[in-house]
């Protein structure tokens, strides 16, 4: 073993060497700003202004909400908020999506998604709510 190398060489490259394998965790629904994973809920977008994205944990949700999308409940909202209760991730076809979702956390900031597919995204949330509580 080379002196720095933190493990030996490895057959797939160098660079394979430097990195620990990571347990299988494929996404269970993906779209192009929301992502849930077997562990947690990754909201792409979310940060203002760099875009970085929000991670929660199943445990963290405490409920999820389901809300109709009108011109009055942030339809045309692209990102951000009008109120500070909610918040809204970078979403700029939202004004074609009819279905959005909140997320009740322990803070005083709930966020409010709208993936491409609410159904599967909160079916996904609850079963692992459950699963992990």
């Amino acid at each position: 073993m080379a002196v720095g190398r933190l493990w030996p060489r490895h057959p797939a490259g160098e660079y394979a060497a430097r990195v620990p394998p990571v347990p299988d965790s494929a996404p269970l629904y993906r779209d192009r700003w929301i992502e849930c994973t077997p562990e947690q809920l990754v909201i792409r977008g979310y940060y203002f202004p760099f875009g970085l994205p929000k991670r929660l944990h199943y445990t963290k949700i405490r409920r999820v909400e389901r809300f109709p999308m009108t011109a009055g409940t942030g339809r045309w909202r692209i990102w951000g908020t009008s109120s500070p209760r909610y918040w809204a991730h970078l979403d700029p076809g939202r004004p074609h999506k009819a279905v959005g979702l909140v997320l009740h956390l322990k803070g005083f900031v709930r966020p409010w998604i709208t993936p491409d597919d609410p159904d599967a995204v909160e079916a996904i949330i609850e079963q692992r709510r459950s699963n992990l509580a």
